[in-house]
């Protein structure tokens, strides 16, 4: 696995792989990296020649309250686990490399309507900070085919119809959930969870899973399901953020006659905040 540092040499290695003909797959990340990040670069393997794997902990989509500071950083670890699945690529820039301009007069990037709901409108400005270094990363990298894990689904939502929206050629893929045991969904964030709070935490996978339950049964009554679910989490002894039924496409409230719908839930640990999500095919 060739490491980069720096904008330019990766470029150049990149434009030998594209005169060869290869296709080019890109696995963003912000490190820490865990058996799911894995297997977005294993699915971005089955479909392209070689594989990028970026690791930047970018500052930009963090609020000022938030963990920038304390945020995993563990780049030893995450090069030997992409060694072992074979990457082919690593990206990992200084923040001045992505940001030589700084942070206050960075050009954004901003997907209007899909950014001010569910983890947008308790984390502002955070999306902007996400389409803004994708679309860097994008543009240094340009590939054929970028996977995102479907964990974060409105991330996923929006650099979709930010690809779209500008006319991006790239294919723009998504990669399972993985999770433990009982259901707690794979994050570089699990490891602020206490051990008091750890045989609790799945609860937040339990109600989401029982809310798509209850609309598979035939309940149409989104706002009441929604109510319930809070309750089972605040039970659970968790700050709830948000508890949506929506559109899986727009993410808007679902309409009783949608039949795409995710369920999408965020809560606060301790010391963490956690996001899951399901989606159904709604007969």
């Amino acid at each position: 696995m060739q490491v980069f540092h720096h904008i330019g040499s990766l470029r150049a290695e990149l434009a030998n792989a594209r005169r060869e003909g290869k296709r080019i797959g890109f696995v963003p990340t912000m490190g820490n990296l865990h058996d799911a990040h894995l297997a977005l670069v294993r699915q971005a393997q089955k479909s392209c020649d070689c594989v990028v794997v970026s690791i930047f902990v970018n500052r930009l989509q963090f609020g000022l309250n938030e963990d920038w500071d304390r945020y995993p950083r563990t780049l030893a670890d995450d090069t030997a686990k992409l060694e072992t699945v074979g990457c082919d690529f690593l990206f990992c820039p200084e923040e001045t490399e992505m940001y030589p301009n700084g942070m206050d007069e960075q050009t954004r990037v901003i997907v209007p309507t899909m950014t001010d709901v569910l983890c947008g409108a308790s984390r502002p400005g955070h999306f902007e900070g996400v389409t803004t270094v994708v679309t860097k990363l994008f543009n240094i990298v340009q590939p054929d085919e970028a996977v995102f894990g479907i964990k974060d689904f409105q991330q996923l939502a929006v650099i979709r119809r930010m690809a779209e929206d500008l006319c991006m050629p790239v294919q723009i893929s998504a990669g399972e959930i993985f999770r433990e045991d009982d259901g707690l969904a794979l994050s570089s964030r699990n490891s602020f969870i206490t051990d008091d709070e750890r045989p609790r935490v799945s609860q937040l996978n339990r109600t989401l899973n029982w809310v798509g339950e209850q609309i598979q049964a035939g309940e149409r009554d989104f706002l009441a399901l929604q109510e319930a679910g809070r309750g089972l989490i605040e039970q659970a002894g968790f700050k709830v953020d948000y508890l949506e039924i929506c559109n899986s496409r727009t993410l808007k409230p679902a309409a009783h006659d949608d039949r795409e719908i995710t369920v999408l839930g965020a809560m606060y640990t301790e010391g963490a905040r956690l996001i899951d999500n399901i989606s159904l095919q709604v007969v």
